[in-house]
């Protein structure tokens, strides 16, 4: 006759299984909608508008990659804190798509942690950011499910 689980094993089931359930939630969202990922788009609006974000939600960043003298070329890069996301400081920002990779499908991003997220574009020394509103903040909440 086979043992019944403890305790112990029996939480680790459910929460492994929540877990899994939670994650077949999870949404793909376009930056910028049909927008998608432009120099004069004011992003902060559109977070706000798009709000809430959720835990290992995909931010999917489209944007044409240069091609001479029609495309500007753009990038995503995540800034440190607040401060770096107010003043488009990219000194310790972490690029995490260069200006090729929004092209086809775009390039996705999940957001795994709790945390909040500042993202910008660090093109043309931060005139993309500042002038250009190519920035928005993201704080993921966790997903509940009663």
């Amino acid at each position: 006759m086979a043992s019944p689980i403890s305790y112990a094993q029996g939480v680790l089931i459910i929460l492994l299984s929540a877990s899994m359930f939670a994650v077949g939630f999870a949404k793909t969202i376009v930056v910028g909608g049909t927008e998608n990922w432009h120099f004069g788009f004011n992003y902060t609006n559109w977070a706000f508008q798009n709000s809430p974000m959720y835990l290992n939600d995909a931010l999917v960043f489209k944007y044409d990659p240069p091609n001479g003298s029609t495309t500007f070329p753009h990038s995503v890069y995540m800034l440190r804190d607040f401060r770096s996301f107010l003043a488009c400081d990219f000194r310790r920002a972490k690029m995490v798509a260069n200006v090729t990779h929004g092209g086809g499908k775009g390039f996705k991003f999940v957001m795994k942690k709790w945390q909040p997220y500042y993202f910008a574009c660090g093109e043309g020394s931060g005139f993309h950011c500042n002038t250009g509103m190519m920035k928005f903040a993201v704080f993921p909440l966790p997903r509940c499910h009663f």
